[in-house]
C-alpha cells in the first residue's frame, strides 16, 4: 500500500500544477492569438484586405490609431486581388483572421453576406461621416454590412499632351471614337492599351455596355431569367469590343497583354488610352511625373441617346466579422479610418478618392477623379452580376470575341452557363 502511495502522491502533484498552470496562461484570447502574450492585456486585431500598394500609408494610419488606443494592436494582411477574391473567405471564416477585412462589392459581398460573415453596422455613429448615397453598395436588406470606403470611376484614362497633339477631345458618340481612335493609329500611336488577360475585359465592360444596357438592372435580369446575354445589348456590346480589335485600335497580343504590361504601354507614352479607371492615375503619374492624365468613357450610342457619361464604383468595402472576438475594437479602428482627417491622408497618399464627406484633395490625379462627381454616372455594370461564375462568363465572352469567337456564338456560351444557375 505505502509502494503504491509513494508513485500516486507525485502524480497527484504533477496534475495539480498542470491545472494551475492551465488556468494561469490560458483562455480564450490566448488560445485565438487574440492578445498579447505578454499578459498586458492589449488585444491584437488582424485586418485584410487586397491593396498592397497602400501598406505605407496604411501603417502610418495604423500606427495613428494605436497612439490614440494604445490596448489595440493591428496586424496588416494583404493579398493580390485575384487571390483575395478566390480565397478570403475560407481564410476568414472562423475569426482567427481578418477582424477588420473588405469587400469586393456586387459577387463577393453577396457569397459574404450568405455566408453571415459580416456583422450589421446599422446605426454605427460613425456612418454620418461618409456620403449615404456612395455606401449602399454595403447595404443588403436595409441593414449595412460594410462600408464602401474608396470612389473609383472605371473609365479609360487618356494622355492629354497626345489628345492635344493631334487636335483631339473626348468624343460624343460612336462614330467619334472610332474616328478618334483612327487618327491615333494613323500617326503611330496605339489607341487604347487593353489588359485582356487579366483585369481589361472587367473593366473595360462597364463602360461599353452603360449606354447599351436597355436598363440599369438589366444584368439583375439576366441572372433571373427576364432577359438574355444573347439580347441585343450584350452582342453589340462584344460586336463593339470586336470592331475595336478588328481594326487595330488595341495593342497587338491584347488578350495575352496583363495589366503591368498595358500600364506601361500608357505610361510610356506609346499608348493614347488606357482601359482601366482612375484607380491608375496616381501611380501612372509617380512612374512618369510628366504625364498630364484624365478619364474619358467611350460612348457606344449616338450623342442624344447617350444616358451615362461614365462608370463610378464604390468598393474596398470595409467591415467587422461576425467571428471576431474583439468587435468593439474592431468598430474602433473603422470609426478611425472615418475620421476626415484621417481619410484625407490616406486618399493622398494612396492616391485614391474616397466616399468620407468633407476630405480635401491634395493632388491633381485626385482632383481629376473629383471633377466627375458632377457628371451623369451609372454603378460599374459588372458588380450588379451577384454570382461569381456568371460574373466569369460574361467577362469570358469577352476574351472569347478577342480570341476570334464571333460575338452571337460568345454570347451564347456565356447564357448557357448563367442558364445552368438559374432557379439554383
Amino acid at each position: 500500500m505505502r509502494k503504491k502511495q509513494k508513485y500516486i502522491l507525485p502524480l497527484v502533484s504533477m496534475l495539480v500544477m498542470s491545472i494551475l498552470l492551465s488556468a494561469c496562461g490560458g483562455g480564450e484570447n490566448a488560445a485565438s492569438g487574440g492578445d498579447d502574450s505578454s499578459g498586458s492585456g492589449k488585444v491584437t486585431i488582424s485586418f485584410m484586405h487586397w491593396r498592397g500598394e497602400d501598406v505605407e500609408a496604411l501603417n502610418k494610419t495604423i500606427d495613428a490609431f494605436e497612439k490614440e488606443n494604445p490596448n489595440i494592436h493591428v496586424e496588416m494582411q494583404t493579398l493580390p486581388s485575384d487571390q483575395y477574391q478566390s480565397t478570403v473567405q475560407s481564410k476568414i471564416s472562423d475569426g482567427s483572421v481578418g477582424d477588420v477585412f473588405a469587400s469586393f462589392p456586387g459577387a463577393q459581398f453577396e457569397a459574404f453576406t450568405k455566408a453571415g460573415l459580416f456583422t450589421d453596422l446599422t446605426g454605427s455613429s460613425f456612418l454620418s461621416a461618409y456620403n449615404s448615397k456612395l455606401i449602399e453598395a454595403g447595404q443588403h436588406d436595409g441593414k449595412q454590412y460594410a462600408i464602401p470606403y474608396q470612389l473609383v470611376y472605371n473609365d479609360p484614362i487618356y494622355n492629354v499632351k497626345l489628345f492635344e497633339k493631334y487636335g483631339l477631345t473626348p468624343p460624343t458618340d460612336w462614330e467619334g471614337f472610332l474616328a478618334l481612335c483612327q487618327t491615333l493609329k494613323e500617326n503611330g500611336i496605339i489607341p487604347i492599351a487593353f489588359a485582356g488577360a487579366d483585369i481589361g475585359p472587367g473593366q473595360f465592360m462597364n463602360t461599353m455596355v452603360m449606354n447599351n444596357a436597355p436598363s440599369d438592372d438589366i444584368f439583375t435580369k439576366v441572372e433571373a431569367g427576364e432577359a438574355k446575354l444573347t439580347d441585343e445589348f450584350w452582342v453589340k456590346t462584344l460586336t463593339q469590343i470586336k470592331e475595336l480589335n478588328d481594326k487595330g485600335y488595341f495593342q497587338q497580343d491584347a488578350l495575352g497583354t496583363k495589366d503591368p504590361a498595358a500600364g506601361a504601354l500608357f505610361i510610356q507614352e506609346k499608348a493614347a488610352m488606357l482601359a482601366s479607371g482612375s484607380y491608375q492615375l496616381a501611380q501612372n503619374k509617380q512612374q512618369n511625373p510628366n504625364l498630364e492624365q484624365k478619364l474619358l468613357a467611350p460612348i457606344t450610342v449616338s450623342a442624344d441617346q447617350a444616358k451615362y457619361e461614365g462608370v463610378h464604383t464604390t468598393t474596398f468595402m470595409l467591415a467587422v466579422n461576425s467571428k471576431s472576438k474583439h468587435p468593439e475594437e474592431a468598430k474602433k479602428f473603422i470609426e478611425f479610418l472615418s475620421n476626415p482627417e484621417v481619410a484625407g491622408e490616406y486618399a493622398n497618399q494612396t492616391g485614391q478618392n474616397v466616399t468620407v464627406n468633407d476630405v480635401k484633395y491634395d493632388t491633381p490625379e485626385l482632383q481629376v477623379a473629383g471633377d466627375w462627381a458632377s457628371k451623369k454616372t451609372v454603378f460599374q455594370p459588372r458588380f450588379t452580376i451577384l454570382n461569381g461564375d456568371n460574373q466569369k462568363a460574361v467577362t469570358n465572352s469577352i476574351q472569347a470575341v478577342l480570341s476570334g469567337t464571333s460575338p452571337e456564338e460568345a454570347a451564347q456560351q456565356a447564357q448557357a452557363i448563367i442558364d445552368q444557375h438559374i432557379g439554383k
